[in-house]
């Protein structure tokens, strides 16, 4: 942890704060650094300048600009508040300060607020750890690879949280249903976390061509930040062409809500790849997951409430397990979600169901959604039975590896660093 906080102290600027909890002793450390100083984990004040970087430390609370030529610095949790329009331009570079718990920082949209954080397949727009060397000149000049973090590296700063007035199915601890909770990876202590409503139709904005990596930082007992969360995010809202790259929790959740996204790649995330909850009503298509750390391929819940609301389906994915998954496909039986088109393979040879895990659970959930035409490539020695149990025959197709005629164009994620680096092309894609 010492090193992480050097490292993001040498790039920070003109930030005047004072900070208690650094050193050995946390008692010890009450100083409070001056312009263009930083405090370190040895509790010094460091002098540090550069003019490449922006430190965003407020919150937005109009129609506020984040340029490509500086790098803007998250100096903390950063709301753009209700009613509050914050716009990121294509090829900017976006890092969040180390922090835990109730520091983590973050990238929140409240209810009401808008983020226009719409990149390019030439410029995306890039969410890392001060950690992360990357520039956005490197951007600019299509190297979109970290030139000093590897992509295994998670939990080094927060995420990016959007809420919206979208239905939600849920309830509060009396078991009675509700409209609206506080949103995962956010202190109760902030209201702008709070998220559902009954605009199904409701706008947060547009995020396209968006990059996400490191983060996932803890703020509780199991309670990790997702790369991407959506609480509540309406159908007006677009969402399109996104990737999450090592973060500690799922790649993105969706709680409720009525959004849709297209065109997605997780790449080693700490638990599941896609996750849903609360009667999410939308579509995902066009997606990769690849080798959760831990995690299943996509965690499926349903309804916590009496609220419904339709289904929500999955549509042209691969998932490479890799050999450290969980389940490949974890549904509850009540849960709304179908998947279509999907292709499965990179299993290793010792996975298999046993007595504590179907790789496949509760197909199917509560039947609503279809489900229908999957293939898959299995290691030699491995059954179908053994991987893709309580699934019909009639929906399973065997290929040879890479044989698949399901799954997104590969192609279309050239932008990425799964896809920039290789790593794609690597398992085939």
């Amino acid at each position: 942890m010492n090193l992480i906080k050097n490292l993001f102290a040498l790039s920070l600027i003109a930030l005047s704060v004072a900070f208690v909890g650094c050193g050995d002793d946390a008692d010890e450390c009450t100083k409070t650094c001056g312009e263009n100083q930083v405090l370190t984990s040895d509790c010094e004040c460091a002098d540090v300048s550069n003019e490449d970087e922006i430190i965003e430390d407020s919150n937005i609370t109009g129609d506020v600009t984040w340029t490509a030529d500086k790098v803007h610095v998250l100096a903390g949790r950063i709301t753009v508040e209700n009613g509050a329009t914050l716009t990121i331009e294509a090829g900017t570079v976006i890092k969040g300060e180390a922090g835990s718990q109730a520091n983590a920082t973050a990238l929140l949209v409240a209810r009401g607020g808008t983020l226009n954080a719409n990149g390019t397949a030439a410029l995306p727009i890039i969410f890392t750890s001060v950690a992360d060397e990357i520039t956005p000149e490197m951007v600019a000049a299509g190297n979109y690879s970290s030139p000093n973090l590897d992509p295994t590296i998670n939990g080094l700063w927060g995420g990016v949280i959007v809420c919206g007035y979208a239905p939600i199915s849920a309830q509060n601890d009396n078991d009675q249903d509700v409209s609206e909770l506080q949103i995962e990876g956010i202190p109760t202590s902030d209201t702008n976390g709070l998220y559902g409503g009954s605009d199904a139709a409701d706008n947060s904005g547009s995020i396209t061509y968006i990059s996400i990596r490191h983060g996932g930082t803890n703020i509780g007992s199991g309670n990790e930040i997702n790369g991407l969360t959506l609480g509540g995010v309406g159908s007006g809202t677009t969402i399109n062409n996104v990737e999450v790259v090592a973060n500690q929790d799922d790649g993105i959740e969706w709680f409720g809500g009525t959004v849709s996204v297209e065109n997605v790649v997780v790449w080693n995330c700490g638990d599941d790849g896609l996750d849903t909850d609360q009667a999410w009503n939308g579509n995902c298509s066009n997606f990769i997951i690849v080798t959760p750390q831990g995690g299943s391929g996509m965690e499926l819940d349903g309804p916590e409430g009496t609220y419904t609301q339709g289904t929500n389906q999955f549509d042209n994915g691969v998932i490479y397990a890799g050999d450290n998954v969980d389940h490949l496909i974890d549904w509850d039986g009540s849960t709304n979600t179908g998947i279509t088109n999907v292709y499965f393979y990179g299993i290793d040879a010792d996975y298999k169901a046993t007595e504590e895990l179907d790789p496949i659970e509760s197909f199917g959930g509560d039947g609503a959604a279809p489900t229908n035409n999957w293939e898959y490539t299995l290691p030699s020695g491995t059954t179908v039975e053994e991987i893709f149990t309580g699934v019909p025959a009639s929906i399973l197709t065997e290929v040879s590896e890479n044989g698949n005629t399901v799954g997104p164009d590969a192609s279309a994620f050239g932008w990425t660093w799964a896809g920039h680096s290789g790593s794609l092309g690597n398992l085939g894609l």
